[in-house]
């Protein structure tokens, strides 16, 4: 099978003299995969459709808000209706309150929040606050985890930076830079000792609880809980980046799987039904340092617009309803494992994990549990099995630094499908 690519081949020359690589986001580029990328006209249920007529089967789903799947009725018809009532008002509505509150049910230690408008967003109040709170300045996070390109956070970060192989970004200052500390994943010894070197500076630790920007790559259960003991006994702040785990691997995110409360929490993707939208919240007295109540500062102008909110509400309220994490799990699995039997048929090493609605693979033996072993993993494999996948009709992530993503609009009809393709896949190796 070959792909017509004349119409994204054209909107992608046209793309490059228009916006740096062509793109609005770096990872959509392709280059690590070594082709160029298909411009989307639409989409419905798991399938996605290209400019040239192509369709897909979509294991990506905008990066994780399509829970639901694609152009779900329910989520159309809610920002429908808020259309014709406006699209913003820069000013406070009942609706804001309706879905800051199905979020507090869900995740009880956002005892207040603030919505905003994308992850980056999100995790950037989330460190200014930490700081502002504690009056300290130092920050750990972990190599591997991409919390948005916050200059505080760009440090030996995942995601895209891992894509072009670019361990920090120019445009960050040294002095910023040297605030930042960042440790190997799931390594316990590291960052205590990391804790221990900066002592009474530590502002907040900020984690992937469910790493999802080094490929998909679950917090071990010591690991985390090291981390809330650190912070309680530094009086630091403990950040947990759940914007692609929250409300992705189960109603309660991340911290509802291991029983850890963080005290703040940044969430995104999913509570805007596939909006632009974000969110922090945790303690009420440490959001409480916000103004205009208190002298840490942040606003937004879109923040909360009713659109996006609308849409959530729709999105959370069926979620809720449904509970459909465990399903979609045993769905990820059943897939990954047929692969995965295929794989070795053919000696091809491969190993998988799936938490809920999020998955990842890699071609290793062992699953990896950090950034290193990730990148120790067959990159050769990967883009031959990316390329030959999108050929065949599968649109898994271009980068083996992203997780995936399945949705309830994957039935066994769709599996079976791609199990199917995968097969035409492999038979090419």
């Amino acid at each position: 099978m070959s792909l017509k690519r004349t119409n994204s081949d054209l909107l992608f020359k046209k793309a490059k003299t228009l916006m740096p690589g062509g793109v609005n986001s770096p990872v959509r580029a392709f280059k690590n995969v070594g082709t160029d990328p298909i411009f989307f006209k639409s989409a419905k249920g798991p399938i996605l459709t290209d400019e040239d007529n192509n369709t897909y089967i979509d294991f990506i789903g905008s990066w994780g808000p399509m829970i639901l799947g694609h152009s779900n009725p329910i989520i159309v018809d809610a920002v429908k209706k808020q259309l014709e009532l406006g699209t913003s008002y820069g000013a406070p509505t009942g609706i804001e309150n309706k879905l800051a509150e199905l979020i507090k049910i869900q995740v009880p230690s956002m005892q207040k929040l603030r919505m905003v408008n994308s992850g980056t967003e999100a995790t950037m109040s989330c460190i200014r606050l930490a700081r502002g709170y504690s009056g300290k300045n130092k920050i750990i996070k972990f190599t591997g985890c991409y919390h948005g390109h916050v200059d505080s956070l760009l440090v030996k970060a995942g995601s895209g930076v891992s894509t072009f192989g670019l361990p920090d970004s120019p445009g960050i200052p040294d002095e910023l830079a040297k605030l930042t500390y960042s440790c190997p994943y799931n390594d316990v010894d590291s960052v205590t000792k990391v804790v221990s070197e900066i002592g009474d500076d530590l502002a907040a630790i900020i984690v992937e609880p469910i790493a999802g920007n080094m490929g998909f790559v679950p917090g071990q259960s010591h690991f985390l809980q090291t981390l809330r003991d650190l912070c309680d006994k530094t009086d630091a702040v403990l950040i947990f980046d759940e914007v692609m785990s929250g409300f992705r691997v189960s109603l309660g995110g991340a911290q509802e799987i291991y029983k850890i409360k963080p005290d703040l929490t940044a969430l995104g993707k999913v509570i805007g039904g596939g909006l632009p939208v974000g969110a922090f919240g945790g303690k009420e007295s440490i959001m409480n340092q916000l103004a205009p109540i208190g002298p840490v500062y942040q606003a937004g102008t879109l923040s909360g617009n009713p659109l996006a909110m609308s849409a959530g509400i729709a999105l959370m309220t069926t979620l809720i309803d449904m509970n459909p994490f465990q399903s979609l799990e045993d769905s990820s699995k059943h897939l990954l494992s047929s692969i995965k039997e295929m794989c070795d048929a053919k000696g091809i090493p491969f190993s998988h994990a799936s938490i809920g609605g999020m998955f990842g693979f890699f071609f290793s033996e062992e699953l990896p549990n950090n950034f290193d072993e990730v990148v120790k993993t067959n990159d050769e494999l990967f883009i031959k099995f990316f390329n030959t996948a999108l050929k065949n009709g599968i649109y898994f992530a271009p980068s083996k630094y992203e997780a995936g993503f399945i949705s309830t609009t994957h039935n066994s009809s769709i599996l079976d499908q791609t199990i199917e393709k995968v097969n035409l896949t492999l038979k090419e190796f």
